[in-house]
This record gives C-alpha cells, sequence and structure tokens, in this order.
C-alpha cells in the first residue's frame, strides 16, 4: 500500500494493512510541511525459529509503533525514528514487513529452551 505523501493531510487519515500473520493500524497525519507521524499499533503471530534448538514457535506481536516520515533527506542525525521515502509515496508495507523482520533478525528461545538454565553447546 503506498501512499502519496502530499495526500496525507494535518487530519489523521486512518490505516490498517496485513502482511505474514501480522496487521498494523493506526493513523498517518502530516507533522510539519516534508514530514509525516505514523502512530500505529501492530498485532499477529509471526512464526519463529529458535536459535537454541530450531524448533518453530509462533510469536505473538502487540506493540504500538510511532514513527516520522520523511520526504526529503533528514539532517537530524539524533532521530533514529525517521524513514525517508525520497519518490513522495509513503510505502505501509515496506514499513510493517521491516518492523516484521526486525523481530525476526534477533535472538528467540522457544518456551522449552527459555526454562533450561545449563549452557548450550553443540560440538561437530
Amino acid at each position: 500500500m503506498k501512499i502519496e505523501f502530499d495526500k496525507v493531510g494535518s487530519t489523521e487519515n486512518l490505516i490498517e494493512l496485513s502482511s505474514d500473520g501480522v496487521t498494523l493500524q493506526g493513523t498517518l497525519q502530516k507533522s510539519g510541511y516534508h514530514q509525516v507521524t505514523l502512530d500505529a499499533k501492530m498485532s499477529g503471530s509471526v512464526e519463529l525459529l529458535c536459535d537454541r534448538c530450531s524448533d518453530a514457535f509462533d510469536y505473538d506481536m502487540d506493540s504500538k509503533l510511532r514513527l516520522k516520515l520523511s520526504d526529503q533527506v533528514s539532517e537530524d542525525k539524533d532521530d533514529l525514528d525517521i524513514i525517508e521515502f525520497l519518490d513522495g509515496k509513503i510505502d505501509i508495507l515496506y514499513i510493517l514487513q521491516s518492523e516484521i523482520n526486525i523481530v525476526k533478525s534477533t535472538y528467540h528461545c522457544c518456551i522449552s529452551c527459555s526454562n533450561v538454565d545449563e549452557d548450550f553447546e553443540i560440538e561437530y
């Protein structure tokens, strides 16, 4: 789902999109001449692999997401929550898939492995 940057106004625009079992619901609102604020909630379930035993398990996502979106290069080095869409189109699907990939790329343990306190080592 792509939304023209110039079409977002100062009143909240409702958005909803699903991908890979996760739904993003929220609003887009212009917060400056070249800036839009995305205020949303992600909910759903993602299948992950345990980094310890490699068993698949479902991870429930329920988190808030607040990002600044810009249609020009941002010079603010202190704020890392800015996503630049230089083509003038806000790609909501890209944002959702990026957030899902962040969760997938971190370290996860299934329930049975998270209850084990001993060191884990495999010899090949």
